[in-house]
């Protein structure tokens, strides 16, 4: 499963692969930037698993889209923890030893509709999914 997630609003995204190899995380990353208007995806920060590691795929992303790749530093989730965080909570649907492999894509949507539509204190007590439809009016 690849999880992405917005850092200023904390929309959540999670999205169903076949495999954990660079084909299948590049299909995702495709897929979530052509999810929102043209803007809103600006870069993709990566953990250092062997799925973002393909040179090709991830000039293919910033080429075609114009948005930059980073890296975080090895042994430092803490440098996705908002990700980390909300994968925990994504966790509370399907806790320990679930396999996402048994789990939809429409499954997995409807859990993370209910942790984007929670109320937030970060968010002054409004959700995710309500501070991110407000973002992406800026943009427009």
């Amino acid at each position: 499963m690849a999880t992405f997630i917005e850092r200023k609003t904390r929309q959540y995204v999670a999205i169903k692969i076949l495999k954990q190899d660079s084909f299948s995380m590049l299909n995702a990353m495709k897929e979530l930037i052509q999810r929102y208007p043209k803007g809103t995806v600006k870069s993709i920060t990566c953990n250092r698993g062997v799925e973002f590691v393909h040179q090709f795929n991830v000039h293919l992303i910033e080429s075609s889209f114009g948005i930059k790749i980073y890296y975080a530093n090895p042994y430092s989730p803490h440098e996705r923890g908002a990700n980390e965080y909300h994968n925990g909570l994504l966790r509370e649907y399907y806790p320990k030893p679930t396999g996402f492999n048994k789990v939809s894509q429409n499954q997995l949507d409807e859990s993370v509709k209910s942790i984007n539509t929670r109320p937030r204190k970060i968010l002054k007590w409004k959700s995710a999914i309500f501070r991110f439809d407000r973002e992406c009016l800026k943009l427009r």
